[in-house]
């Protein structure tokens, strides 16, 4: 990924949180294969941990060449930006967004470690499944695991991007913020409140 210096996000604190929030990504093999998954991410060990469906075949690649590099695409908020919102004319209209790039080698992981796994991600959106257990009981699980392969990917080489106006006037960058929070549109609601979250682009 082109990663200009003015729009690089080098804050590892800023892209864990960004990879914890937006974390429903886009594997990509070297043979093109790509899944869309949610990953979690295990910061201590600096890796990404997930599953497929034992019937999708891209996991057949973890196996067969252990030291291929693939790519995790983590897409964050982004939206259209008008030139009418700038301060300074003539102006042409883009696009702000945030993405993060992950590559790294795979490992399929154990039964063990892959129900762990689960637990980890249920307990991430719904931490209540874990506490009756009356929905996914025990029994439920361990038989459903037999269709799935868990998996981790190490976080070898991250890019991380937040196109965010920041390089523009502080007037620029103010006209911007304002029309994206009087927007009615959801994905302008989400790109300003992550840019006022990083302070970025907001002037």
């Amino acid at each position: 990924m082109h990663v200009p210096e003015k729009w690089r996000l080098d804050k590892q604190s800023d892209i864990y949180a960004f990879i914890e929030k937006y974390s429903f990504a886009t594997l990509v093999s070297p043979s093109l294969q790509s899944s869309h998954l949610p990953l979690m991410l295990d910061s201590d060990k600096q890796y990404l941990i997930g599953h497929f469906a034992r019937s999708n075949p891209h996991w057949r690649e973890f196996v067969e060449d252990t030291n291929q590099q693939h790519l995790v695409i983590f897409n964050g908020p982004h939206g259209y930006i008008s030139p009418t919102w700038y301060a300074n004319k003539p102006a042409v209209p883009t696009w702000n967004y945030a993405v993060v790039h992950i590559k790294g080698s795979a490992e399929i992981l154990s039964a063990v470690e892959t129900a762990k796994a689960l637990d980890l991600l249920m307990a991430k959106y719904e931490p209540a499944l874990l506490d009756t257990r009356e929905v996914v009981t025990p029994e439920y699980q361990e038989k459903l695991a037999h269709g799935i392969v868990g998996f981790k990917i190490s976080m070898d080489v991250i890019d991380a991007k937040a196109k965010l106006g920041q390089h523009r006037t502080k007037a620029d960058q103010q006209g911007v913020t304002a029309a994206l929070s009087k927007s009615s549109s959801p994905d302008h609601q989400a790109l300003v409140n992550y840019m006022q979250a990083l302070k970025l682009g907001v002037g």
